[in-house]
């Protein structure tokens, strides 16, 4: 819709309303508290004028936002000549995700295309009252937040959501995407919950019940963490899932440390993970979500273990999928 401009006693009047420029102006405000932008510098309330907003905080290690990804990044795509703004906020989980590097190397691989914002501080994150990752706000062209879903799934209704909000002559139809590797979606059944912060807890060793896990060797707890400090230290987990995700990196940044996976007892096989070969061997280099397991179907209770061949490495958070 295109705006017209009134001569009014001398002084040219802008045909937006007066409320509508002060609700953008209070949505670019949320985005006050950023540190660096990337792919491209905040948008100011002029920018944001006339566009729908779609706001998604996610972290790079948060295995629930990589499998939204493939729908933000679609819409992004298929309704950006229509109005439609994307903005990623990377607020982070864990202590190096404040690392402005492992966020530029994320955005990068896992080629997130539109404007990210780092919230290190939690600012934005508190300006939405934001309390999980991943969480989607979407605002209206007045930059009033109309809807807001919390975790993974209500693709569909978020989408239409989107159509609702744009030009009726924006496309229509829903987009079709396939995710891979730790994108790809769950198996069916009830959705993993929307990931809030979590502290991996000690058990003893010994026989495990399912989602029960234990150490061998010699590690140190740390704030957010456990760190090996001696070779073939092994964490072993019972568990009921397709997929099973582990947090971890090198406790020296540019470290390599060598894991073999173990299901059952066995190397996985066919049940091998993107981060694994068939014998279950593979390589930390990195502070990022490693996909170790991948189950073919059917989906059984399983024991996994996973056995580090050098010391130096830090696990951070179990996720399953």
């Amino acid at each position: 819709m295109k705006r017209r401009s009134l001569l009014l006693g001398g002084l040219l009047a802008l045909g937006a309303p007066a409320a509508s420029r002060a609700e953008d102006e209070r949505l670019a405000a949320r985005f006050e508290g950023a540190g660096a932008w990337l792919n491209s510098g905040p948008p100011n309330a002029e920018q944001l004028r006339g566009k729908v907003v779609l706001v998604q905080f996610w972290t790079y290690t948060c295995v629930n936002w990589l499998r939204t990804m493939p729908y933000v990044r679609a819409w992004a795509a298929k309704y950006r000549d229509a109005g439609l703004l994307v903005i990623g906020v990377h607020t982070p989980e864990f202590s190096f995700e404040h690392d402005l590097d492992n966020v530029r190397r994320a955005v990068k691989s896992m080629a997130v295309p539109y404007p990210v914002p780092t919230d290190n501080e939690y600012r934005i994150w508190r300006a939405f009252g934001n309390q999980a990752w991943p969480a989607l706000y979407l605002a209206d062209t007045m930059g009033r937040v109309r809807y807001s879903h919390f975790g993974e799934g209500e693709y569909e209704r978020t989408e239409k959501m989107i159509q609702q909000l744009l030009p009726q002559d924006a496309a229509r139809g829903l987009v079709a995407v396939e995710g891979r590797g730790l994108g790809q979606r769950a198996f069916g059944g009830k959705l993993p919950a929307p990931r809030a912060h979590r502290r991996l807890l000690i058990r003893a060793a010994g026989e495990l019940a399912l989602n029960q896990w234990a150490l061998a060797g010699d590690w140190t707890m740390k704030d957010e963490a456990v760190a090996l400090k001696g070779p073939n230290g092994r964490i072993a987990y019972r568990f009921h899932a397709r997929d099973v995700n582990l947090v971890m990196g090198p406790a020296q940044k540019g470290g390599t440390v060598r894991y073999r996976v173990l299901l059952d007892g066995k190397p996985p096989a066919d049940s091998q993970g993107g981060d694994v070969d068939g014998q279950g061997y593979g390589t930390v280099r990195e502070q990022r979500t490693y996909q170790l397991i991948r189950q073919v179907k059917p989906i059984a209770e399983r024991l996994f273990e996973i056995e580090f061949l050098e010391p130096g490495v830090e696990a951070f958070d179990f996720t399953f999928g």
